[in-house]
Parts: structure tokens; sequence; C-alpha cells
């Protein structure tokens, strides 16, 4: 893989790669790494999709989501990872590609 020109050796390994709108190869693979890095799990969050707290109810037995005052002790840490799953590719780029991904609500979309 080639690098992006005017790449800079020591990137910092705290802040996720920045995507510029081009070498977007690059940008994926080491999206890809940074957020194994940081949480294993927000990558099943971004590949399987958003958690939502669900509970049954009713005759016949359906299953909705939960209000946020029924949400238990277990529920805060998967909907927390949610929000990670966005933030991370979202600090990781510019001003004009945020224009255009904005609206997205997971980053599966983005």
């Amino acid at each position: 893989m080639v690098a992006p020109p005017n790449f800079e050796e020591g990137q910092s390994t705290y802040r996720p790669p920045r995507f510029n709108g081009q070498y977007y190869g690059w940008w994926r693979t080491g999206m890809y790494d940074f957020i194994m890095a940081e949480d294993s799990e927000l990558w099943d969050v971004i590949y399987d999709g958003l958690f939502i707290p669900m509970k049954t109810s009713g005759e016949p037995t359906v299953t909705v989501p939960k209000t946020r005052n029924e949400y238990n002790d277990a529920d805060p840490k998967p909907i927390e990872k949610n929000f990670r799953e966005k933030k991370i590719p979202v600090c990781g780029i510019g001003p004009d590609e945020y224009n255009r991904i904005s609206a997205y609500q997971s980053t599966k979309e983005i």
C-alpha cells in the first residue's frame, strides 16, 4: 500500500488517521487498525449495526425497543459504544467530508 504524499512520520496513536478525500484505501486500513486497538467491540457495533435495547411485551409476544426509563444496568454500556463508533471516524475527517456524512446515523452508513 502506498502512503499518501507528505505523510508525516510519528502520527499520534491517540488520534484516528485523517481522511482528506484522497487515498481512501490507506485511510480505511488505518481506521480499522485504530478502532481495533481502541476497542475491538466497537468493530462489532460498526459491522452488526447499532445496539438497541429491546423488551418483549403483549400477547402474542412482540419485541419492541425499550424506552430510556426502562433501561437496566447493562444497557448504557452498549449504547455508549453506539456513540463511540461514530465519534472515531468523524474525528478522522475534514470539514468537506463531514458535510457529506453528517446526516448519517451510524458508521456503517458513513
